[in-house]
């Protein structure tokens, strides 16, 4: 995956090669989607439902920063049906007769 950055010219001149080519095929129209797509402060502000959000990590017994991450790979959310994620019992010391056997 290549990643650069490009002046408003380049990209246009990119553009205008791509167009030059004739028939585009599924690689040229893929690079030709993505220099419509490459204009990020032409985008909207991306705003997400933070009470879902909020309402997912509770749920789950994760962090916000967790749920953001996993919606944006595509996971599933839980389903009502589902129980939630709970987190492992905390390790406790061993009793004080098995420390003494180890000493």
């Amino acid at each position: 995956m290549w990643s650069v950055k490009l002046t408003d010219s380049q990209r246009d001149a990119l553009r205008a090669l791509i167009k030059a080519q004739g028939e585009v095929g599924p690689s040229l129209s893929g690079a030709m989607e993505a220099l419509e797509f490459a204009r990020w402060d032409d985008l909207p502000e991306a705003e997400l439902p933070w009470d879902h959000v909020s309402e997912l990590a509770t749920l789950q017994g994760i962090g916000e920063a967790d749920v953001v991450w996993d919606l944006a790979a595509g996971l599933p959310t839980p389903g009502k049906n589902r129980p939630p994620r709970r987190r492992p019992p905390a390790r406790r010391p061993p009793p004080p007769q098995a420390r003494r056997k180890a000493a």
